[in-house]
């Protein structure tokens, strides 16, 4: 197979994509003549730079890359940071494509306080006790035995060459320094380490010793085999060695660097996130699905170090990379909510859907897992229109979308090794389920329950928005994701977008601000399923950016106190600058405060809660949203901010 002997370096494991060595001046020049041509004709402003972790040199790459386009143009990367991972502050880059953001942002919603009720019921569910560091490693194993094999080989047969030059070395076999070098790829704790001719830094050290250390808890009989590893990897040269031999141990480390990343790429988001399901909002790329939830004070911190360290970062909640969209994680983190009402559904579900299942001999099609994450994906996914067409559209999608779940889970089935039986097992179990018909009890209850969760899952997605429009760095919205998107991974999520009938609501949503704004939000409440409740807060906030443009590119970061009864329902912040400030205030976890058909407005809901303005934030405020004015005082009820939206954000006008 062509996993098992390779003599090039592949696409994660495409054997068809052959990569290019960017890291030879003439490949790098070649390649980059148009982009440099563009950037310099202005047709171009700024880069995104996908999988910098599969390059040779990533620090090297974008210092030539800089060199070539120029100081002023725009370049973010698309880096997974792993927890407590910072990015490397000496890189000649505004920030990271946005994942960091968009996972501290999606655990905001995810009511951390219900972990062990999720626990239990996932434990239930697949009837044992997941344990999600030990399931990472796991599948991070499976892979590099399975689909990296070869490089593994391939690396092995380098490091044995460098081995047997010295007399310490000269007994380890192939086998054992194969063996060595997986099971440290395996226990790396973050995608990959920077080390370069340049040397290694503190930060890579730290990495090193952390994967070597859990690989000799593993296999403690290679323990000279490990420490060779960590000598070489952490360039400790003897003194004895020749130039030609340092760079024969730089080469191999730096080779060991280019596929740590697709190591954990393919064994975490592409695997383990289709096997791990306790609660699938949290399976998102750059994500941990093992911690759930943060708190509002880790939020605040995050924006903090994000101001003072990558201003201009991008700050996204949905690519065409993601496991699903924004608006999916919004209705699902509503489930985080409810663990109660979730766990009596979901058992009630599969007694009604026990009939549907294939049972043979070995298995039953779906296993309890796979059925669980079904389950999810439709809460997440189903459409809320009464259209058949659109509903069997989505049917279809759903039985694509299952079959690639499952290939990518890797349990019963994969790419290369199709199982049809299941595949076709679990399609026929979506049919059945799905079937709209007067006779399908499981429909009869699944639709009051999904249009409940939706309706939460509206204003998580409003939240969610402003707070990713006005915190620290540069708002990145994906395409269609103006209005509801509740696509999954992809293809589903590079479906043809109506750009027409986005500019048609655009257009009359700016008309009708102008001239009746109290009619278009009542408007815009009673249509809200069809997303221009969405596209208001976007053009609003925007507009707000492009008229306060100091505040959000340079403003200082403060977080509000919030005070009362609902005070942890409430999430706020003000960014400020040369006497100018605007100020952001969301709401979360509703489901415990108003029913499904109510608006979060009011005293009934808030109570006494209120956001506490610091003395040098200065108003009078006035709403970008809503244009709802409030006087200059240090306490504002959030009855008072939050009457005719469901968020919010002050701005004043200073004497800036």
């Amino acid at each position: 197979m062509g996993a098992e002997e390779l003599n090039y370096r592949r696409f994660f494991t495409v054997n068809e994509l052959i990569c290019l060595r960017i890291e030879d001046i003439k490949v790098f020049q070649k390649t980059h003549s148009l982009i440099s041509q563009l950037v310099k004709s202005g047709q171009i402003q700024g880069l995104r730079v996908d999988h910098l972790d599969g390059l040779y040199n990533p620090e090297h790459y974008l210092r030539r890359l800089r060199t070539k386009c120029g100081d002023d143009l725009y370049v973010v990367v698309e880096k997974i940071l792993e927890k407590e991972e910072t990015l490397p502050e000496d890189w000649p880059i505004q920030g990271t494509t946005g994942y960091d953001f968009l996972n501290q942002l999606n655990g905001l919603f995810c009511n951390r306080a219900n972990e062990r009720a999720f626990n239990a019921i996932y434990r239930r569910m697949v009837d044992h006790a997941p344990i999600y560091d030990d399931w990472m490693i796991d599948r991070k194993r499976l892979i590099a035995a399975t689909n990296l094999v070869g490089d593994v080989d391939n690396l092995g047969h380098r490091l044995k060459s460098i081995a047997g030059k010295y007399r310490y070395g000269r007994d380890f076999t192939l086998s054992g320094l194969r063996k060595a070098i997986l099971e440290v790829m395996v226990q790396f704790p973050v995608y990959c380490t920077y080390v370069n001719e340049d040397g290694v830094s503190d930060r890579d050290r730290a990495y090193i010793h952390h994967a070597v250390s859990k690989a000799y808890k593993r296999i403690p009989q290679l323990q000279n085999e490990l420490a060779f590893v960590e000598k070489v990897l952490n360039l400790n040269y003897e003194d004895v060695l020749t130039e030609a031999e340092k760079a024969e141990w730089l080469h191999f480390t730096m080779r060991f660097q280019q596929f740590s990343g697709p190591l954990m790429a393919k064994g975490v988001e592409d695997t383990l996130f289709y096997v791990y399901n306790r609660l699938i909002s949290l399976n998102e790329v750059g994500g941990h699905a093992g911690t759930f939830g943060i708190s509002v004070d880790e939020f605040h911190r995050f924006n903090q170090r994000q101001l003072a360290q990558w201003p201009h970062t991008l700050n996204t909640t949905s690519t065409h990379d993601t496991k699903r969209s924004e608006d999916v994680r919004a209705r699902l983190n509503v489930l985080s909510e409810i663990p109660e009402e979730w766990n009596e559904q979901v058992q009630r579900w599969q007694v009604l859907n026990d009939p549907y299942k294939l049972v043979t001999k070995k298995r039953t099609i779906p296993d309890p897992n796979n059925e669980y994450f079904l389950y999810q994906t439709l809460v997440g996914a189903f459409p809320v229109s009464d259209d058949p067409q659109e509903y069997q559209t989505f049917v279809e999608r759903i039985k694509a979308y299952v079959v690639k779940a499952v290939r990518e889970a890797k349990v019963y089935t994969a790419w290369l090794r199709p199982d049809t039986e299941y595949e076709d097992g679990f399609v026929t179990f979506v049919e059945r389920i799905l079937k709209d018909s007067d006779q399908n009890e499981f429909l009869a209850e699944f639709r009051p329950f999904h249009r409940k969760i939706a309706e939460y899952g509206i204003y998580n997605s409003l939240s969610q928005t402003l707070l990713k429009l006005a915190a620290p760095g540069v708002p990145d919205v994906y395409q269609g994701a103006e209005l509801w998107d509740f696509s999954l991974v992809d293809p589903d999520n590079r479906r043809p977008v109506d750009y027409d009938e986005r500019l048609s609501y655009l257009q009359e949503i700016k008309r009708r601000c102008q001239t009746d704004l109290k009619s278009l939000l009542c408007d815009l409440k009673a249509t809200r399923h069809d997303g221009r409740l969405k596209l208001f807060l976007i053009t609003r906030a925007l507009a707000a950016r492009q008229q306060y443009q100091a505040v959000f590119e340079k403003g200082d970061y403060v977080p509000l106190v919030v005070e009362g009864e609902r005070a942890d329902h409430i999430v706020a912040f003000a960014r400020t600058h040369a006497g100018q400030s605007a100020i952001a205030i969301v709401p979360r976890f509703l489901s415990s405060l108003i029913t499904p058909d109510q608006d979060p407005y009011g005293k009934a809901v808030w109570g006494d809660t209120a956001i506490v303005i610091p003395a040098h934030l200065k108003g009078p405020w006035q709403d970008a949203l809503s244009d709802l004015n409030h006087r200059d005082q240090a306490h504002v009820p959030i009855c008072k901010i939050l009457q005719t939206f469901p968020v919010a954000l002050l701005v004043n006008g200073g004497n800036g």
